[in-house]
C-alpha cells in the first residue's frame, strides 16, 4: 500500500513537471533563461523552507551532510539546469526531448555502477519500453529528427549530472530527510546559478523586473508547484524507492508535457502520441517494480492456506 502511495505521488509530480514545461516555454520567450531559472529556484527554495518549518523538520545539517548538499546543488541544480537551458537553445526540441528520455535508463546504469543494484529482467525491459515510448511520442512531432548538434551534448550532460545527483540523494537520505536536503540544495544552487547569470546575461536581471503581472503569476506557479513541491516530493520518493525506480516515472513527464501544450498552447495530440503513451505506461509499470510486486502478492496469496 505504501508503494502504491509513492507511485501515485510520483505520477502527480510528473504531471506538475509536464505542465510546467508550457509555463517555462512562455517565460523563457520573455526573459533571459539562466537569470530567470536562478530566481525561480531561489523562490522555490524559500517556499520549501517555509513548508519545512511547519513540518517541524527544519534543522542545521552536519558537516557530512553539507558534502551531500554541495554535491547535490552542483549536479542537480547548477549543472542540470545550466546545461539544459543552454542545450535547448542549440538543438531542436525533438532532439532535446529524445536525449532527456534517456534519463531513466542512464540512472539505472549509474545505480548499477555506484550502488551495485542490478535491475531484474522485468525492470530492465520496463526501462527499454519507456525509452521506446518517449521516442515514439517525440518523433511524432512535426520537427523531425535533426543531425547531432552541440546542444545535444549539453542536454546529455544535463541528464548525466542529474542522474549522478539521484545517486547522491539516495545516499544522503540515510541521514538527512530528502525534503530538507531539497531546500538547502535549491537555495545554494540558485545562488550559484544567479552568479553565472550575472556573468553570461548582464541585462537579465533588469529585464526580469519589467515583465507583466501575468508572467509574474506564471513565475510563482512554476516556482511553488513545479520546483518546490515537485522536487520535495520527488527527492522524498528517491529516498523511499531508490533512484532507478523513481527515475522510470520521468518518462511520464514527456506525455504530460504534450498534454500541457495541448491544453495551454493549443498544440495537437496525435494517435502516435497515444501509442507512445501505451509504451510509456507499460515501461513505468514494469520498470518501477509494480508488476513484480503484483506477481509476488499473487504468489503469496496462492501459498497461504485457506482458513477452515
Amino acid at each position: 500500500m505504501k508503494k502504491l502511495h509513492i507511485y501515485l505521488m510520483l505520477t502527480g509530480v510528473m504531471m506538475l513537471w509536464g505542465f510546467n514545461v508550457s509555463i517555462l516555454k512562455t517565460l523563457v520567450e520573455n526573459v533571459s533563461p539562466v537569470t530567470m531559472t536562478s530566481l525561480r529556484i531561489f523562490s522555490a527554495g524559500i517556499c520549501v523552507f517555509i513548508i519545512l518549518y511547519f513540518l517541524h523538520i527544519l534543522r542545521k545539517p552536519t558537516k557530512k551532510e553539507w558534502k551531500y548538499i554541495i554535491a547535490g546543488s552542483l549536479l542537480n541544480v547548477v549543472g542540470h539546469h545550466y546545461f539544459l537551458s543552454v542545450g535547448l537553445t542549440e538543438t531542436s526540441a525533438t532532439n532535446g526531448a529524445l536525449v532527456l528520455g534517456m534519463g531513466p535508463l542512464l540512472t539505472a546504469i549509474m545505480t548499477l555502477i555506484f550502488l551495485r543494484q542490478k535491475p531484474s529482467f522485468i525492470r530492465l525491459t520496463g526501462f527499454i519500453l519507456g525509452s521506446i515510448g518517449v521516442s515514439i511520442t517525440v518523433l511524432s512531432g512535426s520537427e523531425g529528427l535533426a543531425g547531432l548538434a552541440i546542444g545535444d551534448i549539453h542536454v546529455f550532460l544535463s541528464i548525466l549530472v542529474q542522474a549522478g545527483s539521484f545517486i547522491i540523494i539516495s545516499k544522503a537520505a540515510k541521514s538527512i530527510d530528502p525534503r530538507l536536503l531539497t531546500g538547502y540544495m535549491l537555495l545554494l544552487g540558485s545562488i550559484l546559478l544567479f552568479i553565472i547569470g550575472l556573468l553570461t546575461e548582464p541585462s537579465g536581471l533588469s529585464e526580469f523586473f519589467t515583465i507583466s503581472w501575468e508572467l509574474w503569476i506564471l513565475f510563482f506557479i512554476s516556482a511553488i508547484f513545479g520546483t518546490a513541491v515537485g522536487h520535495m516530493l520527488y527527492n522524498y520518493a528517491i529516498g523511499q524507492t531508490g533512484p532507478a525506480e523513481a527515475a522510470i516515472f520521468i518518462n511520464l513527464n514527456t506525455f504530460f508535457a504534450l498534454l500541457g501544450t495541448s491544453l495551454f498552447l493549443n498544440e495537437k495530440i496525435t494517435s502516435s502520441h497515444l501509442i507512445g503513451l501505451v509504451f510509456i505506461i507499460s515501461g513505468v509499470i514494469m520498470g518501477s517494480g509494480a508488476l513484480e510486486e503484483i506477481k509476488n502478492k499473487s504468489k503469496w496469496k496462492k501459498n497461504v492456506p485457506l482458513a477452515k
